[in-house]
């Protein structure tokens, strides 16, 4: 990954930071059941995803803690700003092109995890033709009522060509 400008870099420092601050805490504390959180943490990712692709935005919305954070296509939001903005055009483009995501891969620290997966997009939207591969890091953090997702970080790129 190449960080080009300093909103990048900033951007990439605050989810080290969160991510370094969540689980410094109780980093020494191993959760009974690793497999079970991380199954927890992957279906909490994909069912974010599916609530995009279904346009339920009380879903979507109920799986983001209060202080999330948004971090695509160069820019921060915050939850509300998330909502109000970029939230209508992620599920008009979800449920306009195909999207094959890869395995969620989880790691969790005490009350804290994140989740890694990328993506293949193919199709086509607003005229024009889609074909990316997408790379999506989530934060989340165990609350009584389960996990919820506190920071967002999607980037993708034109698929390139198989070697």
């Amino acid at each position: 990954m190449t960080l080009r400008n300093p909103s990048s870099f900033a951007a990439v420092a605050l989810i080290v930071l969160v991510t370094s601050a969540l689980t410094g805490v109780r980093s020494g504390v191993l959760p009974i059941s690793v497999d079970a959180d991380s199954a927890s943490v992957a279906a909490v990712v994909d069912r974010y995803h599916r609530a995009l692709s279904d346009g339920d935005t009380v879903v979507a919305m109920s799986l983001l803690a209060n202080d999330a954070i948004i971090l695509e296509s160069g820019d921060v939001e915050t939850r509300d700003e998330y909502r109000a903005h970029h939230l209508p055009a992620d599920i008009e483009f979800a449920r306009a092109v195909p999207s094959v995501r890869g395995p969620v891969r989880a790691v969790i620290q005490g009350d804290a995890a994140w989740a890694i997966s990328t993506s293949r997009t193919r199709g086509s939207y607003g005229g024009r033709v889609i074909d990316s591969q997408g790379a999506e890091l989530m934060v989340l953090t165990r609350e009584g009522s389960g996990w919820k997702i506190r920071a967002i970080h999607w980037s993708s790129h034109a698929s390139r060509p198989s070697r």
